[in-house]
């Protein structure tokens, strides 16, 4: 099995990246279809991924739909007999890239609320965790000294970045104990499972679809990025322009914001002193409120248009009555981590490849979801999965 980097956390880039100073002296001139459909072939583009992801959609994952943090798409199961122990007073380990950005703080939180629910059942017994800060030789560091006090009967590590962190996965697995990676991957097989949402490609590929199936052939299109270089926010945009390619639309460009809301504001704001806008695509909902309230400013009807399932998006949406998509990574996937371990210490199957259901929120979800997280901040993302969690909604509330 051929291991590859999940989508990143849309909210992460953003928040660690808000001090690149883009400039809206560098806003690119109009992209034709023609011209994404080549850049789609580069280096970040990779068929295979590309059309096993884009299948996974529409394959019904086993497992109770009512926990999509315990159900699989296609899984192949693996034996964990040799990691059983008697006795539910296991120490698990977690090293944890950060908690840098919201997204990965609702996670860290609802993992959290399921730790302690794991513990009261005496499932589990200590739970240590450490904290990198986005510093790979830090996570390099925390893996090791997990490995060498000799303690941890389960290691689970949601990787800074993948080749970097692929030798310290490496050894910690050498050292006997199981090792379950999640969020991002690393590029070696040796963890017992590698947990994750369907991917980047998905994430594209439900936005772009949503945009040609809601705007008439020869409407314009705005692609709102992140930053290049990163490989799941490549593969959302690479998947758009694959989507794209066969539609009628006109793509106007792509522009880097860095994650900045002032920065989409004033892109925005300059397309639209152009001329017409009628949709935008973005490769994560953080900083959406501010492409709207470019149109808003400018007087101009609301475009079509996806974001994510952070709340502060989905109130806007609600507010506006616009035409809207939330494409969703799964914060819920943060549960399956500890879960996993308490399945492997008791010596239960579980997936090679734990791939994770990846639905965006329809309009025909919006009230429900909204209504689900009424009392939660605007960084809170609606799928979070932890309702049924003793803490709710408390725990989240008052992060």
């Amino acid at each position: 099995m051929q291991i590859t980097r999940p989508a990143l956390a849309s909210a992460a880039v953003a928040a660690l990246l808000l001090t690149l100073g883009c400039t809206t002296d560098d806003l690119q001139e109009p992209e034709t279809t023609d011209q994404a459909a080549d850049t789609a072939e580069g280096d970040w583009f990779v068929q295979a991924d590309y059309q096993e992801q884009i299948a996974q959609r529409d394959i019904e994952p086993e497992g109770d739909p009512a926990a999509p943090w315990l159900q699989a798409i296609e899984p192949e199961w693996v034996d964990t007999e040799e990691f059983a122990r008697d006795g539910g007073d296991a120490t698990v380990c977690f090293s944890n890239a950060s908690v840098s950005n919201p997204w990965r703080v609702t996670g860290w939180i609802t993992m959290q609320q399921q730790v302690e629910v794991l513990q009261e059942s005496g499932a589990i017994g200590e739970f240590r965790h450490s904290d990198a800060a986005d510093d790979d030789d830090q996570q390099i560091s925390d893996i090791q000294a997990f490995v060498d006090s000799g303690e941890c009967d389960a290691l689970i590590i949601s990787p800074s970045t993948t080749a970097t962190l692929t030798p310290a996965v490496q050894a910690a697995c050498d050292s006997g104990v199981p090792v379950i990676v999640f969020d991002r991957g690393v590029n070696t097989d040796c963890a017992v499972t590698f947990i994750h949402p369907i991917g980047g490609y998905a994430f594209g590929a439900d936005a772009a679809e949503f945009l040609v199936d809601n705007l008439e052939p020869g409407a314009t299109v705005l692609a709102l990025r992140i930053l290049p270089g990163v490989d799941v926010l490549e593969h959302r945009w690479a998947a758009a322009q694959e989507v794209f390619a066969d539609s009628e639309l006109e793509i106007l460009g792509d522009e880097f914001t860095g994650g900045d809301a002032a920065e989409i504001k004033n892109i925005v704001t300059q397309y639209l002193q152009r001329g017409d806008v009628d949709g935008i695509w973005m490769d994560a909902g953080d900083g959406a409120v501010a492409a709207v309230e470019a149109f808003e400013d400018a007087g101009e009807p609301y475009p079509v248009m996806t974001g994510e399932d952070e709340l502060s998006f989905m109130r806007k949406w609600e507010e506006t009555g616009m035409t809207a998509l939330a494409p969703v990574y799964s914060n819920f996937q943060w549960r399956t981590p500890v879960l996993a371990a308490t399945m492997i210490l008791d010596g239960e199957q579980v997936p090679a490849e734990w791939v994770l259901p990846q639905e965006p929120i329809t309009e025909a979800d919006l009230d429900e979801y909204l209504e689900r997280n009424a009392d939660m901040p605007s960084l809170h993302y609606a799928k979070f999965g932890g309702e049924d969690l003793p803490g709710f909604p408390d725990a989240w509330r008052d992060r």
